[in-house]
């Protein structure tokens, strides 16, 4: 979808001002949210596009004036209670009022921790061969969709050289619906800086993305 979080090439946000020995988390709730999270979606809860797209659809004036992990949290919130693992009315009370809704794979324990913390695995056996192959000049598609995709609009409409064949993955902008998988190719395709940003952008500078095959036209 577009919205104020595929920032990307736009301007009036100032430079990115890295933090000196910059902790892991700023406050000890940062690291509890984190805990939510992973658990949840390893319970079954919701996937990774899933989280992304309900931290995508904030409201920009929330979302603009939230930290990294303030929006990971007012995502969870209203992802469990859309998908009715907890009321407005429980969030509100700072309590449980009703059982739980049973969890796609159950509760786990201590002893299950190592195991969380390791990501699945994301490629999958293709349906057709590959559409493009590395050196293959390709265009981005101008599209639009109203949900979850990983192809950033700065993008949209430049031709780029494709690189690198990553597989076939889930495709993200199925799973944020949750749909089928619907495995795609991956592709690292590389934009020169003139081509994405004009005349006046440094000669030399390279953007490389990652961009699944429906994404990408020949050109």
């Amino acid at each position: 979808m577009n919205g104020v979080h595929d920032m990307g090439g736009m301007d009036g946000f100032g430079k990115v001002e890295p933090e000196a020995n910059e902790p892991v988390f700023h406050e000890e709730w940062e690291g509890r949210v984190l805990a939510m999270v992973r658990a949840m979606e390893a319970a079954g809860a919701f996937n990774i596009d899933i989280r992304r797209y309900y931290c995508e659809i904030l409201p920009p004036d929330i979302y603009l004036a939230s930290s990294y992990y303030q929006k990971w949290f007012l995502g969870l919130e209203d992802m469990l209670i859309d998908r009715g693992f907890i009321s407005a009315s429980e969030v509100a009370a700072g309590h449980f009022a009703n059982p739980a809704k049973p969890l796609k794979r159950g509760k786990f324990t201590v002893n299950d921790l190592e195991q969380i913390m390791v990501r699945g695995k994301f490629e999958r056996k293709p349906s057709a061969p590959a559409r493009f192959k590395p050196g293959d000049r390709v265009r981005a598609r101008n599209m639009h969709p109203a949900t979850h995709t990983r192809l950033p609009r700065y993008a949209r409409g430049h031709v780029g050289v494709v690189e690198r064949n990553l597989g076939c993955n889930v495709y993200p902008d199925s799973a944020a619906m949750e749909a089928v998988e619907n495995p795609q190719w991956l592709y690292t395709v590389v934009f020169d800086g003139t081509e994405l940003w004009g005349r006046d952008t440094d000669p030399t500078l390279k953007i490389s993305i990652d961009a699944f095959e429906p994404y990408l036209e020949a050109a």
